[in-house]
């Protein structure tokens, strides 16, 4: 596999991994952290592509298919979904 896409995959999916639990943990309104799970949803689809290219990362693209499910509940709950935020 090329070396330069997978290297792409691999920072781009900790990169914005880590600019989305940022602005998660902000609390800067609904809408705004329901586009950070969507930047959560394009990390995890850049690690789950990476892990199952790479011969040696096989785990970590087990666990993005994990995390892409509970980021697309994010991106359901905070930008979909009409339902009134509980306190």
């Amino acid at each position: 596999m090329n070396q330069t896409l997978l290297a792409a995959l691999q920072y781009y999916g900790a990169g914005a991994a880590t600019i989305a639990a940022l602005v998660v943990s902000l609390n800067l309104g609904r809408r705004i952290t329901g586009w950070a799970f969507v930047l959560f949803v394009t990390s995890s689809i850049a690690l789950t592509g990476w892990g199952f290219l790479d011969r040696d990362s096989e785990g970590i693209g087990w666990q993005n298919v994990a995390l892409l499910v509970i980021n697309a509940v994010g991106v359901w709950r905070y930008l979909i979904s009409k339902h009134e935020v509980r306190d």
